[in-house]
């Protein structure tokens, strides 16, 4: 019953999830933590964290990871297949009718209508792992330093989460 549950909660998470892996992160987070209480919190911000510094797609990843931690090595199966379905059947639908839609304004406008749920979904997600992430001034001041060497600094990302990951063993 378990790998049927992460199978539809990862299948719904895929259809209703438009604008990649971080638009998704808060409908991950409710149906594993909220709706059927697999993880904690922290457990998912822990998942979160793994699945970003993984390479691959977040979505793709966290539904592994998420998958393995609920019901092992063929529910990371399920929930991955799951997560992907929707977007494969989708695009595989949608590239049969390219031709002849593409340049249809009424596809333009769905796509400019799309954008700004787009960028909400991933405010969304910035702003529940956030509150749950930066817990004192040391977090705070961690993300400050990396996002200035990372954004303006040319610093390499994958330095910066060795840094990060060294500054947070010292600190706490």
């Amino acid at each position: 019953m378990t790998l049927l549950q992460l199978f539809i909660s990862f299948i719904k998470i895929g259809a209703f999830s438009f604008g990649g892996g971080y638009a998704m992160l808060p409908l991950i987070e409710e149906e594993v933590v909220e709706v059927h209480g697999w993880i904690t919190t922290p457990e998912y911000i822990d998942i979160l964290a793994i699945a970003e510094m993984t390479p691959g797609p977040i979505a793709i990843n966290s539904a592994t990871f998420l998958g393995y931690k609920v019901a092992g090595f063929v529910g990371s199966a399920v929930a991955t297949i799951g997560v992907v379905l929707p977007s494969f059947i989708i695009m595989s639908l949608i590239f049969v009718f390219v031709q002849r839609f593409k340049k249809s304004p009424y596809v333009n406008w769905i796509f400019k209508g799309i954008r700004p749920v787009v960028l909400g979904l991933i405010a969304s997600a910035a702003v529940s792992v956030g509150g749950n992430t930066f817990v004192d001034l040391k977090s705070v001041l961690i993300a400050i330093l990396l996002f200035v060497l990372v954004a303006f600094r040319d610093f390499n990302p994958i330095f910066g989460i060795i840094l990060a990951g060294a500054l947070g063993a010292i600190l706490f």
